[in-house]
């Protein structure tokens, strides 16, 4: 029977005596690739042959190609011994030790700490193994319970495993249940496009425990409206609210490949107007297409790529345009627009469209306009809507009234789903409920919301610690973040040096950092952020470390216009005196010129009150604040413009490093 969760497990005992030959053919046994290549069967001979003769007289487990479940990714070989899990990733014939396996091997520790139960207590030892390097010796660093890569040759991995083994004496368990342990993955939304458009769904991808399960839930749900719709010829439009970070991007994707089934006429689309989510999610789709093709030894070229994960993921303002002027059908009966109430009002449409496209009669909003295109099917039509609530964070954004309005004046007989959730002033903002829903076919649907971020998977209360401590809601947002501080760090400082050592020091592996401000924070400029810089998004989500283009690198800033709908591990959240905190309120400010000027539009307002609130909740495991001390001889850069705002969030707890 094929083991699914290794290509091959024993002790090490029962390693030791089987014939290599024995053990290779349960390897390729358990292998579901129907292409391995011959190097990858000589690179397990060898690895065989290094283990038996490092591994002799030792007692323990051993397993080949560990899978970590559901996001593709295998360790090439896990040894239990004395309580401890060592982690090793072989570059058979290199004799270099290389930057990308360090961080390799690191990430499966990680992966495992994070994710696995049964390795959070664990104490996890990556080895990289480059089987023809130099011997070096071996440095024990302990960081969070996992210790720093160690290098190896072919011949010095028992020295290894032996030398931290005599170090730390760790508390018994049993190896086979740490085999099968339960494995609850909460990947990011680029790691998770990536593992959809595989082939996985959103219930393999992420965690399994009862908040996250609403992701699954969501899905069927939305899946059962279509489902009826399709069947009783019904027009239907969803309203999906969650909390930021709840997954509604990722329920968005998951339906999109699950509806894409040209022969069944439910060709499906994935549509957003995030300019910044799109480049990300095709150039990832892209290069781990090219990356996957060249791991099974064919080719693909990049603009191929693209050309297919385009197709995908389109930009809403394309989509749009193509149905200007004409009475043509979508061919998808299945639209999903994420970020729908950053959809533009009847006036930002038209002014746009005067300007940019020379269309003179423009009559619609955009929300009205989406709508019209998918009713021009005769039978059925779906339309999901993904809603952040508080995140409209640009000029002409509708918000959700405007979808309601729409429905309203033009189409009155579609059926309307909608979450208890969305009678919020956070979703409906000052307009009343009962109006907005007034004499339409309204349908509530618990089932559509989805209340537990995922993004922050060391606590579920971030986003309620951040609405409290926006809305001046002291007591609240200091019981929150008692809750949360041991489990996802928030700190404060003064010190722009101070923050980059203490986001990469919480960093291990490939954990991505970056710094992120307000777009309006134009006063950041002398501490060397720079928020009016053009940058290539792609490059800075997706690059490494090695690359100066790259978050890791701290030099470039995203504001909330780059990172809404993304995330980071740990984020820098750089604060400017256009969000500041004067005698017990928030005060709304914007630079022009050469001066402050006080805010006085509401929209704007509010506006800017979400770029903070999306700002604050980009990081999926801590995030360190900081705020400028401000300088006396610069009139733009006053201490009491930062001060107040400091000694508020320090008044609710928040620490000082």
């Amino acid at each position: 029977m094929r083991n699914l969760r290794c290509y091959y497990s024993a002790s090490i005992e029962q390693f030791l005596q089987q014939s290599n030959a024995e053990i290779l053919g349960i390897i390729h046994e358990n292998n579901i690739s129907a292409d391995t290549l011959i190097q990858q069967s000589n690179t397990w001979e060898e690895e065989i042959a290094v283990l038996k003769e490092q591994l002799a007289s030792l007692n323990g487990r051993i397993i080949f190609e560990y899978t970590i479940p559901r996001m593709g990714k295998r360790v090439d070989v896990v040894v239990l011994y004395n309580n401890i899990v060592f982690l090793l990733e072989f570059k058979c014939g290199d004799t270099e030790y290389r930057s990308g396996t360090y961080e390799q091997v690191y990430d499966y520790a990680l992966d495992l700490r994070n994710f696995q139960k049964e390795s959070h207590n664990k104490l996890l030892v990556p080895i990289m193994v480059s089987t023809g390097a130099e011997a070096l010796p071996c440095e024990v660093n302990k960081v969070n319970h996992i210790i720093e890569p160690l290098k190896c040759n072919a011949h010095n991995i028992r020295n290894a495993i032996l030398t931290v083994a005599q170090q730390f004496s760790e508390p018994a368990f049993d190896y086979v249940a740490w085999e099968n342990a339960q494995y609850l993955p909460t990947p990011t939304i680029v790691e998770a496009a990536q593992a959809l458009y595989r082939g996985h769904n959103v219930h393999d991808i992420t965690r399994s425990d009862a908040g996250a399960e609403n992701l699954t839930v969501t899905t069927e749900e939305i899946n059962r409206i279509i489902e009826y719709s399709k069947s009783n010829h019904r027009k239907s439009i969803c309203f999906i609210t969650g909390v930021p970070g709840a997954g509604k991007t990722l329920v968005g994707l998951n339906v999109a490949i699950e509806r894409s089934n040209a022969q069944e006429g439910e060709h499906a689309v994935f549509l957003s107007g995030n300019f910044p989510l799109v480049t990300v999610l095709q150039e990832a789709l892209a290069r781990d297409k090219v990356a996957q093709a060249k791991s099974r030894n064919s080719k693909i070229t990049k603009k191929d790529a693209l050309r297919e994960t385009s197709a995908f993921i389109q930009i809403i303002h394309k989509y749009r345009d193509s149905f200007i002027g004409n009475d043509n059908r979508p061919p998808e009966r299945v639209a999903i627009f994420d970020e729908a109430q950053r959809a533009w009002t009847k006036t930002q449409i038209a002014n746009f469209m005067k300007t940019k496209k020379g269309v003179t009669n423009f009559d619609y909003s955009e929300p009205e306009f989406l709508i019209s295109t998918m009713d021009r099917h005769n039978d059925w039509a779906v339309i999901i809507c993904l809603v952040g609530g508080g995140q409209e964070i640009n000029s002409g954004e509708a918000g959700m009234p405007e979808w309601f309005d729409a429905l309203h004046r033009s189409f009155p007989n579609w059926d309307v789903y909608v979450t208890p959730q969305l009678n919020d002033t956070e979703y409906r903002r000052e307009y009343e409920w009962d109006t907005m829903i007034a004499n339409l076919n309204l349908y509530e649907n618990e089932k559509l919301h989805l209340a537990t971020s995922v993004r922050s998977f060391r606590t579920p209360d971030i986003a309620a610690f951040v609405k409290a401590v926006l809305d001046v809601d002291t007591d609240t947002a200091k019981a929150l973040y008692q809750r949360i501080k041991d489990k996802y760090p928030i700190v404060l400082t003064r010190d722009l040096n101070k923050a980059k050592k203490w986001v990469k020091a919480q960093c291990q592996g490939t954990t991505r950092y970056g710094l992120i401000a307000s777009s309006g924070a134009l006063r950041l400029k002398p501490e060397g952020i720079f928020v009016k810089n053009e940058i290539s998004v792609a490059n800075w989500f997706l690059n490494g470390k090695d690359d100066v283009r790259s978050s890791y690198m701290l030099e470039d800033v995203v504001t909330e216009f780059d990172i809404q709908g993304l995330e980071l591990d740990y984020s820098i959240v750089a604060w400017d005196a256009d969000f500041r905190f004067t005698d017990g309120e928030w005060t709304y400010n914007s630079f022009s010129g050469n001066k402050w000027n006080t805010m006085r539009n509401a929209e704007k307002i509010l506006y800017l009150k979400n770029t903070y609130r999306v700002l604050l909740t980009r990081a999926r495991q801590g995030m360190v604040i900081f705020i400028p001390k401000g300088n006396e001889s610069d009139h733009t850069r006053l201490p009491e413009y930062y001060n107040e705002t400091y000694n508020y969030l320090k008044s609710i707890g928040i620490e000082e490093i």
